[in-house]
């Protein structure tokens, strides 16, 4: 029923694909948000949060804290979307959860499910990535996979090598709709 609810989006909550990281946000903000009412296309991820919070609060963002290193923040200011930028400019965003991930740079977006291979889409003309474009663009894909390997090892999260040995799902495999019935 999730595939259902999420239509025509690809999977759900879990997977790095639009279906489980397309997700609309409420912004309210009098003072700072000109714009009423008005729909963005702004890409934006969680980890803007906390940019814009630091941003907004004129605060500054620790390299330590006692002995700890704290991990640099990822995510970018939202203050300038806020301020109706129409796109984020040369800020990749990166996923993984529990072995499915992605990179989206611009508008193309390399996708992986655990055990899967990496998809290639081009989200300008295939916002419900029904078009994989990985075997027509190699470079492309060998470049977001190098980005997502760097952000891998810099986030801690699971480079894609690791993530291909994971179990695959068998949830999105009982919803795929390029499977051959028998």
């Amino acid at each position: 029923w999730a595939n259902m609810c999420n239509a025509p989006l690809r999977l759900y909550k879990q997977y790095a694909h639009e279906g489980g990281t397309l997700t609309p946000m409420i912004a309210h903000w009098p003072r700072g948000i000109q714009a009423r009412g008005e729909l963005s296309k702004y890409t934006a991820h969680v980890v803007d949060i906390m940019p814009t919070v630091v941003e907004l609060a004129g605060a500054d963002y620790p390299a330590h804290v006692d002995a700890q290193t704290i991990l640099p923040m990822e995510g970018v200011s939202l203050v300038e979307a806020f301020r109706g930028a129409l796109r984020r400019e040369d800020h990749p965003v990166y996923w993984e959860f529990s072995g499915n991930h992605a990179v989206r740079d611009g508008n193309w977006k390399l996708v992986a499910e655990k055990a899967q291979g990496w998809e290639l889409y081009d989200l300008a003309t295939d916002r419900t990535e029904t078009l994989n474009l990985a075997s027509g663009h190699p470079d492309m894909v060998k470049k977001l996979a190098a980005q997502y390997d760097a952000w891998a090892v810099r986030a801690g999260a699971k480079p894609h090598a690791q993530c291909e040995k994971m179990k695959p799902s068998t949830q999105s495999q009982l919803f795929d709709l390029d499977a051959l019935v028998q």
